[in-house]
């Protein structure tokens, strides 16, 4: 038995998002999982209507105090993510914070899910809150948006890259950070050492669409800045899978987690190759099923087609949902199953010396 994690996350009746996409994968790696939902939805907001409720700082606290009245309160991880208001997020916090306490090795993930793209998809007045629960946290999984936020840096190149997350290491004395998620464009790709680029792009390819990078950092011993590199860089490309799939950055920080391991000579690579290869693998999956649904779950994104038939919308989600029970076997075995290609991440030496 691996141990007990407390998840605190979202939770829907229908389909893999939050707490739903997290609780059986870690089950299958042998964690007991105890889950606090931030959110009793109907479904998530892919689909065109989605209803239920917010739980409330009261109703969290609640929880909490009766958990640790029984004293069930004694998890080794803990997992937060999202959570669409301030003052739910500030117990999460509290919790967090007497965990700390009480648990000195605890090993905290917190995924900071705010937006994607651009855009807040959550209150404002979370940021601040996500500021100040960095220092808690063992682990964390932004994607670029996220980072940016984190850190108050627009990413537009590789010093501004490094930047964000010096800023995130040094200032909020964050030990690991997985960027979850990055285009290929034209200020990142020419970068690239040979061993991390696509196999099959050209020399000459400046950017490229089709692909995405998951990079890992993780900070160095305390030694004489000026001499020598704030973390360790490790990073892998992989294939963009066609089409839109909700729960996919849940699961990828569960599996991070799971497969966490500190006494490993390099955990965070170890831990975000197998998360990235079964997480890809599991989309893979997801998405060759789709093709064998009936004709009507395998609509493309329309706009104007969407709302002139709101169900097209909720068909397609429904149609890609992440088949996390048909794809079981290849989560409880891992790489160690024939059918998950072992996509490991790669040392990037000159990270921080590159022109």
């Amino acid at each position: 038995m691996r141990g007990r994690v407390l998840s605190v996350q979202s939770h829907v009746v229908y389909g893999y998002v939050g707490n739903k996409a997290a609780t059986f994968p870690l089950q299958l790696l042998a964690y007991d999982v105890d889950a606090i939902n931030t959110v009793n939805y109907t479904n998530h907001a892919a689909y065109p209507i989605t209803g239920g409720t917010k739980s409330s700082a009261a109703e969290i606290n609640q929880l909490i105090a009766m958990l640790r009245q029984n004293e069930l309160l004694k998890p080794h991880r803990l997992i937060t993510g999202y959570t669409p208001t301030a003052d739910p997020l500030s117990a999460i916090k509290d919790l967090a914070t007497a965990l700390k306490a009480d648990i000195p090795d605890l090993i905290y993930l917190l995924d900071p899910v705010m937006g994607d793209s651009g855009s807040l998809y959550v209150s404002e007045d979370l940021v601040p809150v996500y500021r100040s629960m960095l220092p808690l946290a063992t682990i964390i999984t932004p994607n670029r948006f996220e980072l940016e936020i984190l850190s108050q840096i627009k990413i537009t190149d590789l010093p501004s890259l490094r930047h964000a997350l010096n800023v995130v290491h040094t200032q909020y004395n964050v030990p690991n950070i997985v960027l979850t998620s990055i285009l290929l464009d034209s200020w990142l790709l020419p970068h690239l050492p040979p061993t991390l680029r696509p196999e099959e792009l050209s020399p000459s390819t400046t950017s490229d669409p089709s692909h995405i990078l998951c990079l890992t950092s993780q900070r160095n011993p305390s030694t004489d800045p000026n001499n020598s590199p704030i973390s360790t860089i490790y990073a892998r490309t992989v294939p963009l899978i066609p089409g839109y799939f909700s729960g996919v950055g849940d699961l990828f920080s569960a599996l991070l987690l799971g497969y966490y391991q500190p006494s490993s000579p390099t955990p965070l690579q170890s831990a975000a190759t197998h998360a990235l290869s079964v997480t890809h693998a599991v989309l893979a999956f997801t998405y060759t099923r789709t093709l064998s649904l009936p004709k009507d779950e395998q609509y493309p994104t329309d706009d104007e087609s969407d709302a002139k038939e709101p169900l097209r919308k909720a068909r397609r989600a429904r149609g890609r949902e992440l088949a996390l029970i048909q794809a079981q076997d290849l989560l409880r075995h891992g790489i160690a199953h024939p059918s998950v290609p072992e996509y490991p991440l790669e040392l990037w030496s000159d990270f921080w010396s590159a022109a």
